[in-house]
């Protein structure tokens, strides 16, 4: 069973960054493709971003703001979001091998002034 786990999380200002981490049980290698996804209230859950073999997708409303990275050593996933806006606010979740394999917990990102 894969583990998922994101961190980094939380309260920012409109215009602000965080960055999301997601830590995985196993390697990556195996657990490609790598994602961010995220529901916000009332709304269906959406690709935010995916990441394999170094490849990058984006959702169109982050592109140029956000921006997923992966380091293989680590079994880790990263997430930065720049230039945060209120629309953003939303449970995000890791993801492992596309919708139909592993999710992590979830961490609430809350863009607000």
């Amino acid at each position: 069973q894969v583990q998922l786990v994101e961190s980094g999380g939380g309260l920012v200002q409109p215009g602000g960054s965080l960055r999301l981490t997601c830590a995985a049980s196993t390697s990556l290698f195996s657990i490609f493709p790598m994602g961010w996804y995220r529901q916000a209230p009332g709304k269906q859950r959406e690709m935010v971003a995916t990441i394999r073999s170094g490849l990058t997708n984006y959702e169109d409303s982050v592109k140029g703001r956000f921006t997923i990275s992966s380091d293989n050593a680590k079994n880790t996933v990263y997430l930065q979001m720049n230039s945060l806006k209120p629309e953003d606010t939303a449970v995000y979740y890791c993801n492992a091998k596309g919708t139909y394999g592993y999710w992590g917990q979830g961490t609430q990102v809350t863009v607000s002034s």
